[in-house]
């Protein structure tokens, strides 16, 4: 009895599957980025004018409402990184291999995430910290909610805008390291490490002599977030 040949998908084991499921989770992050810099271009280009030439808000009106309209909108944006943010970091650190750290296209994007890890948890620190004040209101002064919960939130955002400026340098770096890393296991195309080691063992013919290890990744500073609001 003859069986139906299987597709190159079907034959992948569960566990190829899974080591690349984080890329399901990258256009989500990649709308996430343009997000927040939509939130804040429009408050780069204005906040200007409301102040005087010593940086002090003269509008006391536009000044605070551009910025809780910004803080807002990023915030939304900042709650997507937290939801998708860890497993496709990881998942570009497991794929990376240590030669991506020190040349190639996405060098200097790896070198940009050493500090989004701290961003992500600090934002989730927050987000962990709304959850319980909202929680405390429920419990101890129902029917509150409703009038403090929007005070609440713009602290909040207020708050949060600081991890939002942050992913605004990470997060596109992120996704481009994804981007990358995802297109390179679908065209199957062997990491610059692994090619190495195939020229090396090809050159090496006769020697016995163990391959190098692929080099692990340079140690670097971690970039500082450009300031883009007062």
């Amino acid at each position: 009895m003859s069986t139906s040949p299987t597709s190159p998908a079907e034959d992948q084991s569960p566990a190829i599957t899974d080591h690349l499921a984080w890329r399901r989770h990258v256009p989500a992050l990649a709308s996430a980025a343009a997000g927040i810099e939509r939130a804040s271009d429009p408050w780069n280009a204005a906040s200007d004018s409301f102040c005087d030439r010593d940086g002090w808000p003269i509008n006391e009106e536009s000044y605070p409402d551009g910025k809780v309209k910004r803080d807002a909108e990023a915030w939304q944006h900042v709650e997507v990184f937290l939801a998708h943010g860890f497993e496709v970091l990881a998942g570009v650190r497991t794929t990376a291999s240590g030669a991506d750290y020190v040349e190639g296209p996405i060098s200097e994007d790896l070198r940009r995430l050493r500090g989004i890890d701290t961003t992500l948890e600090r934002a989730g620190q927050l987000r962990h910290e709304w959850d319980q004040i909202m929680a405390l209101m429920d419990a101890s002064l129902p029917g509150s909610r409703k009038i403090y919960e929007s005070r609440a939130e713009r602290i909040r955002n207020a708050d949060g805008w600081r991890y939002a400026d942050e992913l605004s340098f990470q997060g596109p770096a992120l996704v481009r390291a994804a981007d990358y890393l995802a297109g390179r296991a679908d065209s199957g195309q062997p990491a610059q490490t692994d090619r190495a080691r195939v020229a090396l063992a090809r050159s090496a013919a006769g020697n016995r002599g163990a391959l190098p290890a692929s080099p692990s990744a340079p140690p670097a500073p971690t970039p500082t977030a450009p300031g883009r609001s007062r």
